[in-house]
C-alpha cells in the first residue's frame, strides 16, 4: 500500500490544522496542555501547521460525536471563518464517531493513531519497516472504511472474483484481508531471517537504547560507534534498527538503537513492529535515554516502563542516562544537582547525566557502560574475567 501522504503544500501554504482534546478523570487541564503540544510536534513533523487548538472537559467522549454538539458548532464556525484544512484529535476515534464527524464537518477528520501511521510511512527507508508500517496502516484502515475509504489499486478482482450480491464495499474488506494475511506471512519470513542473523551474533554483550522519542539515541549512539546513524530534531527520526560492535575499555559489545516511543503508541504499531522490538526483548542490557530538560521527562520515562512491560522487557537490567544536560537553563543547575541526588536515592539503576551533542560527560558514561557490560560478560565468560579487570573510576 504506498501511502498517501496526509500533509501536502498547497501553494507553498501548510495545511491548517486545529487540535482537539478533553480534560477528565484521567487528564488534567495541564496535561492535556502538555499532550497537545506534543500533538502539535507531531503534526508539525509530518508536515502540517497547528493554527488552533480546543480542549473540552467531559467525563466522557460523546460515542456518536467524541465532542458535545455546542462545542463541535464552535469548531465548524471557527474552521469555516479560517479555511482549516484537517481536524486532529489527541484521542483514538471509533469508526462511528469518524463516520459522524465526517458528515458534520467539511474537512479531513483524523485521530492522533493515523497520525502516527502516517509520520511511520513517511520515515519508513528500509523494505521490512515498511512492510510494518504497511500492516499497521491496513489494521487501522479496515473497521473504517465506510466512512474514509478511497478505492485500493486492486491486485485482484473483477470478473469472477466478486461474489452473488456482494457490496463494493465487503469486496474492499475482504482484499484488504487478504493483504494483511500476505503482509504477515511476508513478516514471518523476515523474522525468521532476522532472529537468525541475531543468533550468528555469538554470545557478544548485547545492550539496547530505549527512551521516549526525540531524546537524543541515535545521537548517543553516533558518539559511542563513531559512526553516521541518522539523527534529527524530530520525532521518530529513526524507525530502522541499528547495530553497532561498540568497544569500551578494551570490552566489546553490540549496540542497538531502536524506535522511539511515545505516549497512545497504537497497539497495530506494537504488534507490527514486535520484530524490531526483539532487538529490546533478547538484549542483555537496556540503556533508557531520557531527555533531562523536557518538563514532563519523569512521565515519558513512566511510558517507556509500560511499554517495555507491554513487549515483556521490564525486568532487565537498566542504566539510565539523563541526556541534554546542555539544554537545562543556568538558572536550573542547582535543579540539575537536587535531581542527581534525588535520582541517586531514588533508584537501583546506575545513572549518568550528559549531553550527547556536545560530549558532556562521556566518559562518566563509558565507564559505566564498561561496569555493567563487564558484569554480564563475566557471567557468560568467567575464564575470561582477567581480560576485563574491575577498574576503578
Amino acid at each position: 500500500m504506498k501511502s498517501n501522504k496526509i500533509f501536502n503544500k498547497i501553494e507553498n501554504n501548510y495545511e491548517k490544522i486545529v487540535l482537539i482534546g478533553i480534560i477528565n478523570q484521567q487528564q488534567s487541564a495541564e496535561k492535556v496542555e502538555e499532550y497537545l503540544k506534543e500533538l502539535a510536534f507531531l503534526a508539525e513533523t509530518a508536515g502540517g501547521k497547528v493554527v488552533k487548538k480546543f480542549v473540552q472537559k467531559l467525563d466522557k467522549p460523546n460515542p456518536k460525536t467524541f465532542l458535545g454538539s455546542g462545542k463541535l458548532d464552535e469548531i465548524k464556525a471557527y474552521i469555516d471563518e479560517n479555511e482549516v484544512d484537517i481536524l486532529i484529535f489527541d484521542d483514538e476515534l471509533s469508526p462511528a464517531q469518524q463516520k459522524n464527524l465526517e458528515k458534520l464537518l467539511p474537512v479531513k477528520i483524523m485521530d492522533r493513531t493515523r497520525l502516527i501511521l502516517d509520520i511511520f510511512a513517511q520515515r519508513a527507508q528500509t523494505s521490512y519497516a515498511r512492510t510494518q508500517v504497511e500492516l499497521a496502516q491496513y489494521e487501522y484502515l479496515l473497521p473504517r472504511l465506510t466512512g474514509m475509504w478511497t478505492h485500493l489499486e486492486r491486485q485482484r478482482g473483477g470478473i469472477g472474483m466478486r461474489g452473488p450480491g456482494e457490496t463494493e464495499i465487503e469486496t474492499d474488506r475482504r482484499i484488504i484481508r487478504d493483504k494483511i494475511a500476505l503482509l504477515k506471512k511476508k513478516l514471518v519470513a523476515i523474522d525468521k531471517q532476522m532472529a537468525t542473523q541475531r543468533s550468528n551474533r555469538g554470545k557478544m554483550v548485547r545492550a539496547a537504547l530505549v527512551g521516549y522519542t526525540n531524546v537524543g539515541k541515535s545521537t548517543l549512539m553516533n558518539v559511542l560507534s563513531k559512526s553516521d546513524v541518522f539523527a534529527e530534531n524530530k520525532l521518530f527520526a529513526t524507525l530502522d534498527t541499528t547495530v553497532r560492535k561498540i568497544v569500551v575499555h578494551n570490552i566489546p559489545f553490540l549496540l542497538t538503537d531502536t524506535v522511539g516511543f511515545i505516549r497512545k503508541l497504537p497497539t497495530q504499531l506494537i504488534e507490527s513492529f514486535k520484530s524490531t522490538l526483539n532487538e529490546v526483548t533478547e538484549a542483555d542490557l537496556l540503556i533508557h535515554v531520557v531527555d533531562i530538560s523536557h518538563p514532563n521527562f519523569e512521565e515519558h520515562m513512566q511510558t517507556v516502563q509500560q511499554i517495555l512491560g507491554e513487549i515483556k522487557a521490564a525486568d532487565k537490567p537498566v542504566m539510565i542516562v539523563f541526556n541534554k544536560i546542555d539544554l537545562l537553563p543556568e538558572n536550573e543547575q542547582n535543579r540539575l544537582e537536587n535531581l542527581k541526588k534525588t535520582w541517586l536515592a531514588k533508584t537501583q539503576s546506575p545513572i549518568v547525566f550528559i549531553s550527547a551533542a556536545n560530549k558532556i560527560n562521556i566518559d562518566d558514561l563509558k565507564n559505566m557502560l564498561y561496569k555493567e557490560v563487564r558484569k554480564i560478560h563475566i557471567k557468560r565468560f568467567p575464564y575470561n574475567d582477567f581480560l576485563y579487570p574491575d577498574l576503578d573510576f
